[in-house]
């Protein structure tokens, strides 16, 4: 009989779990079991502490739903998700860096012709993204899909507002030029949601709870890397401390002011409005 000690139970541990059938599944588990065990020693954890921890992640489990990612949002706020992207992205320099999806990302938006008004007449200064699609060599990209989504002026998705329709996020095609314009309003910062159980943890720390100003796009076109990154607003608070770790420089963007006039789809504002050009560098599948 084999006795269970404090020295060998990592070790038969690691023995059980490297019977899984797949090969990656057993090197995952067994890196699982050794690095939490690691862990357990390295914090000398106690029981209560662990029964915390198993009961956060239950109602980390029981906040979720179709539309509040909790366990996503911990992913974030942790770092984790940022590190699995840093791995798993690794762009040519002169390609669009990618960054978290976060958890708020809706799948099916609505198509939207070129600089179609995806805000639909919520309020807010309107905005006007817009630039060309293209690949390492500089060519031009012809429909190239941008999934475009963004909180409103108050800082809410809309997962997180009791809504039955598309707001704030749409699906753009890049024209035969490579040429894209998304309408909408002007993003602000925001906090993210603190009522759960990542909130908990945060309210523990002196870690700010806020994003800077931002749209996120993913970008899908055959024969490319999925794309999956944000527009910061140049000169936005929390651009030093975004909690999900997702700012980059590249990724800064001008939002310039205009008095009303010509808009960049050939329309005219009879309000101001702001303007944001970016050209988005896509990485060829290897």
């Amino acid at each position: 009989m084999q006795l269970v000690t404090e020295d060998n139970v990592t070790e038969l541990a690691e023995a059980r779990w490297g019977t899984a059938r797949d090969p990656r599944t057993a090197e995952v588990l067994t890196a699982l079991v050794r690095h939490l065990h690691a862990f357990a020693r390295e914090v000398r954890l106690t029981e209560a502490e662990w029964m915390a921890a198993v009961q956060w992640l239950t109602r980390t489990g029981q906040i979720s739903d179709e539309k509040r990612e909790e366990f996503i949002l911990a992913s974030d706020v942790l770092g984790l998700s940022m590190l699995v992207v840093q791995m798993n992205h690794r762009f040519d320099q002169a390609a669009t860096p990618a960054t978290v999806l976060g958890p708020f990302h809706i799948d099916g938006s609505p198509e939207l012709e070129y600089g179609a008004d995806m805000s639909d007449g919520l309020p807010g200064t309107p905005l006007y993204v817009h630039g060309t699609i293209r690949d390492l060599d500089g060519k031009l990209v012809g429909g190239a899909v941008l999934d475009v989504w963004q909180a409103d002026t108050d800082g809410a998705y809309e997962a997180q507002l009791d809504v039955d329709e598309a707001r704030l996020r749409a699906k753009y095609t890049s024209r035969e030029d490579g040429t894209y314009c998304v309408r909408t309003v002007a993003p602000l910062g925001y906090g993210i949601p603190l009522d759960g159980p990542v909130g908990e943890l945060i309210g523990r720390t002196d870690i700010s709870p806020n994003r800077p100003a931002h749209v996120h796009f993913l970008i899908n076109v055959p024969g490319y890397e999925p794309l999956i990154t944000h527009l910061f607003r140049e000169g936005a608070p929390y651009l030093d401390s975004d909690v999900v770790f997702g700012t980059k420089q590249e990724l800064v963007v001008a939002f310039t002011e205009h008095e009303p006039g010509p808009t960049p789809e050939g329309g005219e504002s009879a309000v101001p409005f702001l303007t944001a050009e970016y050209d988005f560098v896509l990485q060829p599948k290897a």
